[in-house]
């Protein structure tokens, strides 16, 4: 099965957002290489809201080239076979923490969003890391912190607070 049609299935799976998860599919039916950074029209993207309930936390990223502190993710690869897949991968490369794991029951949210390089139509998840694990900054970041829930929205965008929102309520 092909990155595609994973993301097909994944998100005629996915429940709520049903306006928003009707533009996804029909961009990816209209574009088969939407799931690719090179597709001028927008993309699909994957990303990772990395977690720690036990001790209400969020870990955000300041983004190098938006200079805003968001979840870690971002484009898809050829190498991910799956959309979770490609959100762990994100989050592991951003983060600088392996062995995350995802929450289950699938994306969180779908966000879509104006980038400089194109439309991003993201399908949001969550992650937990390991008891102790140590976040190291990537290329790709400016700054790498753990916030408590309550500071996210002091520091965030609302796509973020709405992700902390969605994925409290999961939890």
């Amino acid at each position: 099965m092909s990155l595609h049609d994973d993301a097909v299935l994944v998100l005629e799976g996915y429940e709520g957002q049903d306006e928003l998860r009707r533009v996804y599919l029909e961009h990816l039916a209209a574009h088969p290489d939407g799931m690719w950074k090179a597709c001028g029209d927008g993309h699909i993207t994957a990303s990772a809201l990395v977690i720690d309930p036990a001790r209400g936390r969020v870990l955000l990223t300041l983004h190098r080239k938006l200079r805003m502190w968001l979840q870690t993710g971002g484009h898809c690869e050829p190498v991910d076979e799956t959309l979770a897949g490609a959100a762990l991968r994100e989050g592991a490369e951003e983060s600088g923490i392996a062995g995350l794991t995802l929450l289950s029951g699938g994306p969180v949210r779908l966000d879509r969003h104006r980038t400089p390089c194109a439309w991003h139509l993201d399908v949001q998840y969550a992650a937990t890391a390991a008891y102790g694990a140590v976040e190291a900054i990537s290329d790709e970041s400016l700054d790498l912190r753990w916030f408590p829930y309550a500071e996210v929205p002091d520091v965030a965008d609302e796509s973020v607070v709405r992700l902390l929102e969605a994925t409290r309520a999961r939890l």
